[in-house]
């Protein structure tokens, strides 16, 4: 006897279709998976096994095929579990086919027959969509995801004794559909309000226009100034997901094991992922024997927040660099290719220095970094990713105050507001949606410059030593702050503004800054000044107790 039924897999963030074949033929009890499994699909046929004998069935005492195709691409997970059991009392004729043809069957069991919950329904029940199925069958606890996808019959299995009853004609499995009334939409993270923050006007200033194209940010200043603090407020200045991001994350999410449970709609508010700076490069990136997503992938349609920029292992670093330019990220393994889209916002935080106050106030904390150490610190980020931040900038430190913040996130969205509309107005049949993804022709079209605002970013692209990259940058830069002007044309004012954002550039790897310079220059000078030597190795042996 022979069966055909259909399950799927989830590879990168996409589904894909699985056929699984049963059939039973007489000769020595045994049981063969072929097509590729993993060792949690080899034990599928263990746990049917005992679920199909609890629910009261019989398990064939024959020779059992299981192929699961296409035969080349490899299988993992436990989403087989339920098809498999259903295969073989199909083909043993203990159950009826006919309302499993052309429906997508996902589902793990357990020894007593129960059907657990699996991540990646939401993909899975999208690409049965897309193929023309128009029933699937889940566990109770993916019900709820997989019916978030419109134009496909959701059954839910509750058990395999119940589920055998229902097509066999002693019952149905329960039909679930999503209530529009009982749907909420679930929040990843409180984002806490702009005002909390006290004065940093040209931070927050920064903040918006960073906010009002999707531009990649880094601020840079000593400790306690409120960079981190101004970062994790960045999500409370973003709009709501459009349904077609809100689909895109909330499978991400889904695929990751992540979705935010029963009676969630789509994600709407905009993912902030703030990994730790130990994390590594294919935590950051994603990958694995088999790839999985990784922060990137996570931060997709939002915000990926990396505080202490420079405390960040090197190849992690350096592996944003493609992601930043492609907003996707390809990771090929023997078995297949796999893409993850990562169309993120970069924000990031570091000191200036390793003990985190050169550049300052010398009178108050001085800098007690030598040269080489300064030099060392700074080339933990490099010239090619610093290139790719759009905006670079100081947060000095301020004296206290006990007033209020200013302005809050509610009347920043209200000033972004317009941005948003004059960007969604112009590229609605562009096929994008922010400034900060111009490029070529668009570029050259949309951020046109008057004769002054050239001449002045012709001079500082030679002044400064800008590349290419830089430059295109400058543009996007400029057209998002003259949309937050309300403005149709990119004018002097937004180009002066814009390349105020690069000075940093001057103090990152290639270049020497001018206090390095004058600490080389100075007679005898190595390193920190004799008193701060002196001061330092005072404070050391005072710990020590020497």
């Amino acid at each position: 006897m022979y069966c055909k039924l259909l399950s799927a897999i989830v590879f990168g963030v996409e589904g894909r279709l699985i056929e699984v074949e049963v059939d039973i033929a007489a000769g020595l009890p045994q049981v063969n998976v072929v097509g590729l499994p993993d060792p949690a699909v080899r034990e599928s046929i263990d746990r049917a096994r005992a679920a199909i004998q609890n629910a009261g069935m019989k398990f064939p005492l024959d020779r059992i095929t299981v192929n699961l195709a296409p035969a080349d691409m490899r299988k993992q997970g436990s989403a087989f579990d339920l098809a498999i059991a259903a295969g073989i009392l199909c083909a043993s004729g203990q159950m009826r086919q006919e309302e499993l043809d052309k429906a997508l069957i996902i589902g793990e069991l357990s020894l007593n027959g129960e059907v657990k919950g699996v991540p990646g329904v939401l993909a899975m029940a999208e690409n049965a969509r897309a193929a023309g199925l128009r029933r699937i069958f889940v566990p109770p606890a993916s019900a709820h995801e997989a019916g978030l996808i419109e134009g496909i019959e959701v059954k839910s299995v509750s058990s395999l004794a119940d589920w055998i009853r229902g097509p066999s004609g002693m019952g149905a499995a329960l039909l679930s559909s999503t209530d529009p009334d009982e749907v909420r939409e679930p929040v990843i993270g409180a984002s806490p309000d702009l005002a909390d923050v006290s004065g940093q006007l040209q931070g927050k200033r920064a903040l918006l226009i960073a906010a009002a194209g999707m531009h990649n940010l880094l601020f840079l200043g000593p400790p306690g100034t409120g960079k981190t603090m101004l970062c994790r407020r960045l999500p409370s200045l973003l709009p709501p997901l459009a349904d077609e991001e809100a689909l895109e994350v909330t499978k991400i999410y889904s695929v990751s094991g992540k979705f935010p449970g029963a009676r969630a709609g789509l994600i709407r508010e905009r993912p902030f992922r703030a990994p730790h700076h130990t994390i590594s490069t294919s935590g950051l990136i994603g990958g694995g024997t088999v790839p999985k997503p990784g922060e990137v992938t996570l931060a997709h349609r939002g915000v990926l927040f990396l505080d202490e920029l420079p405390e960040f292992g090197r190849n992690a670093l350096e592996s944003l660099r493609q992601p930043l330019e492609d907003r996707h990220v390809t990771i090929g393994r023997a078995r297949g290719v796999a893409r993850f889209p990562a169309s993120f916002m970069l924000a990031a935080a570091m000191n200036p220095c390793a003990c985190g106050y050169w550049g300052g106030d010398q009178t108050e904390q001085p800098c007690t970094c030598s040269v080489g150490s300064l030099a060392r610190y700074r080339a933990r980020m490099s010239g090619p990713l610093a290139d790719r931040i759009d905006l670079q900038v100081e947060i000095p430190r301020q004296p206290v105050s006990f007033g209020g913040g200013g302005m809050t996130s509610q009347e920043a969205r209200n000033r972004l507001s317009v941005a948003y509309e004059r960007q969604r107005r112009r590229y609605v049949d562009a096929g994008i949606r922010w400034n900060s993804e111009l490029s070529g022709r668009m570029l050259a079209v949309h951020a046109r410059l008057a004769s002054d605002a050239e001449a002045l970013l012709a001079g500082m692209y030679g002044r400064l030593g800008l590349s290419y990259r830089a430059h295109d940058r400058i543009l996007k830069l400029s057209r998002t702050i003259a949309d937050l002007e309300d403005c149709d044309d990119v004018r002097l004012e937004h180009v002066a503004e814009a390349v105020q954002y690069r000075a940093l550039d001057r103090q990152m790897p290639g270049y020497e800054p001018e206090a390095i310079r004058e600490k080389r220059a100075a007679p005898g000078s190595v390193g920190p000044s004799a008193a701060q030597e002196s001061d330092r190795t005072a404070k050391g042996r005072k710990v020590l107790g020497t």
